[in-house]
């Protein structure tokens, strides 16, 4: 089946009791026992299993092409997936330009376990392959990569990973764009608080594999640690699921037009924008006003909503990697393009940048 037909009906079982066509939401912290030690399926205590939480595992595992497991944010993903693959005395190969959350967390947490890791602008991929050690046990790649948007060549890193786990944060492609298992990667990981579930209403992450192994590995850091979703939360991200091929469409014709706009406006420098999706940034000394003038564009964290958002990563989302090699520049402001009529997008950010 082609993607949009299998985005539509990924995860979907109709309810065995009453038949109702979209899954029911199992608000519940423990299942009935039969008998002793006896239950049905993998159902006896919600942190281990949710019905309502498998059937988002089943669909976003379909629409990724592997094994999903659910978590309770994008950064709950990203340390389960890491600590399922990584031990003490492991080398992690990070991109230089990366989400500020997955460097705190291996840099003020992960290294106080014994993990290594090295920063490489991984679009040259022969710095990437001089980067990789004997003990290089995980590539962490972000393509597009946040802030900067820089494209990464996935099949290329996994060229040069030798035997190194490659993993790819999606969040910003997602699978109607971009599915890193299908290219040869080992992992895929996302924020499905962004364009998975899309309506800025609920926080969430997931990994998918390719390898049962290294699935059920996961699953058992998902279930020692229990940052899992809620069930209202699983069901708010499986709903956003099924609309997902046709906002990512108007989110990257938003996108298009913005560009346009900004590329010809005077003071704006170097801007990004990968050919799809809804992220662009850009370059203007008076970044700070722009994302406090503007009306349409939210001044808030986060993207990937059918709002539109604006921010200035130095000083919000990336404020934590401040001083260090992955810091990013003051004058960059991120704009995560909704799905809005795109000529007002543009009518707003005029306003915004003509007072600068």
């Amino acid at each position: 089946m082609k993607f949009a037909t299998r985005v539509v009906h990924a995860g979907l079982e109709p309810d065995p009791t009453y038949r109702s066509v979209i899954p029911a939401i199992h608000q519940t912290s423990t299942f009935a026992q039969p008998r002793v030690g006896e239950f049905v399926e993998d159902y006896d205590y919600a942190r281990s299993a949710n019905p309502t939480r498998a059937a988002l595992e089943t669909a976003l595992g379909e629409l990724e092409g592997g094994l999903g497991t659910s978590f309770s944010s994008g950064m709950a993903a990203t340390h389960a997936l890491i600590t399922a693959v990584c031990s003490a005395g492991d080398h992690v190969v990070l991109p230089a330009d990366l989400y500020g959350g997955t460097f705190r967390l291996v840099d003020k947490v992960l290294t106080r376990f014994g993990i290594t890791y090295a920063m490489v602008d991984q679009t040259d991929l022969d710095a990437l392959a001089a980067a990789v050690t004997d003990t290089t046990r995980l590539i962490w790649v972000e393509t597009p990569t946040n802030p900067l948007l820089n494209v990464v060549d996935v099949a290329g890193v996994i060229e040069r990973s030798g035997s190194a786990f490659v993993a790819v944060d999606n969040t910003f492609a997602t699978p109607v764009n971009q599915r890193p298992l299908e290219l040869g990667a080992d992992a895929a990981v996302h924020s499905v608080t962004k364009y998975l579930g899309g309506h800025s209403d609920t926080v969430g992450g997931a990994v998918v594999v390719r390898d049962p192994e290294v699935h059920e590995r996961v699953r058992f850091v998902q279930n020692s640690v229990g940052a899992v979703p809620g069930p209202f939360d699983c069901f708010l991200v499986h709903r956003g699921l099924r609309t997902l091929h046709l906002r990512m469409a108007a989110h990257a014709a938003s996108a298009e037009a913005v560009v346009a706009f900004l590329r010809e406006a005077d003071g704006v420098s170097e801007v990004r924008w990968p050919g799809f999706s809804g992220m662009v940034s850009f370059r203007h000394p008076d970044a700070i006003g722009i994302a406090e003038r503007t009306k349409l564009f939210t001044l808030a964290e986060s993207l990937g909503g059918v709002e539109s958002l604006v921010e200035v990563p130095q000083a919000m989302t990336h404020a934590s990697v401040e001083g260090s090699d992955a810091a990013v520049p003051a004058d960059l402001v991120r704009l995560s393009c909704g799905i809005e009529a795109p000529e007002d997008l543009v009518a707003d950010l005029r306003d915004a940048l003509a007072v600068a």
